[in-house]
């Protein structure tokens, strides 16, 4: 059995099938046993009611914790998944192997253990680094109420930006990774991170190492210039010392890189109405994407995952590539849609496909093997299980391909890092539907009826999908009448 508590927690069997969990408290109880996992003392009462029920215990809580323990029980399939100990409180039957978040803290400590070995292999120790990180596929305990989330979930996202900083600094060290390749990740670190010095310093290296001084010099002012703003000191002895190698001699110039056939930029259709309300959304999108080779974008229909997904493909190097899954009746489909959106159909794959039995799954890792792009899969909710074996194939086998997906559900696919899309707040949906119905009345503001905008974007949940074609309606009926009207189908 593996336990899986870096994001929502699951778990799943000798296979690597999820077992079904059931509801919020099964999984909160979970995650707070796996949390103490192959520890010295079994996790006592007390705790585990805290953790599982937060402010709002039962009025018997030891008894209805012992009937939690037989839920959980049941659902792993054995009595002797969590076992009560004599001295009071319950233990998962788990070595800490079996539980991501200690097998990431392993492989975290491995790693920068390797990175700083007098005979360091950086190339190893960023492998190791890249293997801890790939367990993450969320925030780390979600499933535990505060504020026993935030107690417990603090050490493991620091060890998180620990071991992404190390796994930069051994691509650094290493070269196999080009500096320029880098420096979105490193930006999105500092992002989060904005007065750690070292990040900031690997930002200096990595501009320089691209043949980018000018770039790293004001990179240096804007680092000067935040840290006083914000600290009220200057930059460290470390970050002084890159300066003055900056300043004294330019950097040596990139190695000229091997010649690659031009690619297409992509299928992105630009789009025809502003973006509004998901700036927030987009910028820790781009951190994720750096981060992560599959994200999943989850939510309810009409939230936005589509335009999100597409605007943050537009905004990534490279080129990108939308694949729309909605209109397909079965999975088996899947790849074929693939190759589809990236015009192999049309292409000489084609006359090999008519020609044998070749699986249109083959050609599209045979096509991506050696290029980068990012596939965009829209809509993955009812073709779930094939888009997340393609996804995991292609993952697998093209070093060069991330994946960006929209879905109501998960995908499943071990390192997929999830971002949930939630309804509008009020302010914004408010700013969505003015902007829509400018379009649709001209010299319409929101003050013309503030209050039947309020109760339109409120009752249809902040979803910009809905409020969207809401405030179409403007050209025929007022904001109070389509407020009154919305009960009518």
């Amino acid at each position: 059995m593996r336990y899986l508590i870096l994001g929502v927690t699951e778990a799943r069997d000798e296979t690597g099938a999820p077992l079904p969990l059931g509801g919020a408290r099964l999984r909160a109880l979970l995650a707070a046993l796996a949390l103490r996992a192959g520890g010295p003392a079994a996790a006592p009462v007390a705790d585990l009611v805290d953790e599982v029920w937060g402010d709002d215990p039962p009025r018997d809580a030891p008894a209805a914790l012992q009937a939690l323990v037989s839920r959980l029980r049941r659902a792993l399939g054995s009595r002797d998944s969590v076992r009560a100990d004599p001295a009071g409180g319950y233990r998962l039957a788990a070595a800490r192997e079996d539980v991501d978040l200690h097998r990431f803290t392993r492989l975290a400590a491995l790693g920068a253990e390797q990175l700083a070995a007098p005979a360091a292999d950086p190339a190893a120790a960023a492998a190791t680094l890249r293997e801890a990180l790939s367990l993450w596929r969320g925030p780390a305990l979600a499933d535990l109420p505060e504020p026993a989330r935030t107690s417990h979930a603090a050490p493991a996202e620091a060890r998180r930006t620990r071991a992404a900083r190390d796994r930069v600094e051994a691509d650094l060290r290493s070269g196999a990774t080009a500096p320029a390749a880098l420096l979105p990740e490193i930006e999105a670190l500092i992002h989060e991170h904005p007065y750690d010095e070292d990040l900031r310093a690997q930002q200096l290296r990595a501009l320089r190492a691209a043949g980018r001084p000018a770039d790293a010099l004001a990179a240096y002012e804007r680092t000067r210039r935040d840290l006083a703003e914000g600290l009220g000191t200057d930059p460290g002895p470390r970050l002084r010392a890159l300066h003055a190698e900056l300043l004294q001699a330019p950097a040596p110039a990139p190695a000229p890189a091997p010649p690659v056939p031009p690619q297409p930029r992509g299928n992105l259709r630009p789009r025809l109405t502003s973006f509004v309300g998901r700036e927030p959304e987009l910028a820790a999108l781009a951190g994720d994407l750096a981060r992560s080779r599959l994200v999943t974008l989850t939510g309810p229909g009409g939230s936005g995952k589509t335009r999100l997904a597409e605007h943050a493909a537009a905004d990534q190097p490279g080129s990108g590539w939308l694949v729309e899954l909605a209109r397909l009746d079965h999975p088996a489909a899947v790849p074929g849609a693939v190759l589809s959106a990236l015009g192999l159909r049309e292409s000489s794959l084609v006359a090999r496909e008519k020609t044998s039995t070749a699986d249109p799954a083959d050609l599209l890792v045979e096509h991506c093997a050696h290029r980068s792009l990012l596939l965009v899969l829209d809509n993955c909710e009812h073709v779930i299980g094939a888009a997340a074996e393609l996804a995991e194939r292609l993952l697998t086998h093209c070093p060069g391909v991330r994946i960006l997906a929209t879905s109501r559900e998960p995908l499943g696919v071990p390192g997929e890092f999830l971002r949930p899309v939630e309804p509008l707040p009020p302010p914004t949906a408010h700013r969505l539907f003015a902007d829509r119905a400018a379009s649709a009345r001209p010299g319409f503001t929101p003050a013309d009826d503030p209050a039947a905008v309020a109760e339109i974007c409120a009752r249809l949940d902040g979803l910009p999908l809905a409020i969207e074609l809401a405030a179409a309606r403007l050209r025929l009926l007022t904001p109070r009448q389509i407020a009154d009207r919305l009960d009518d189908r």
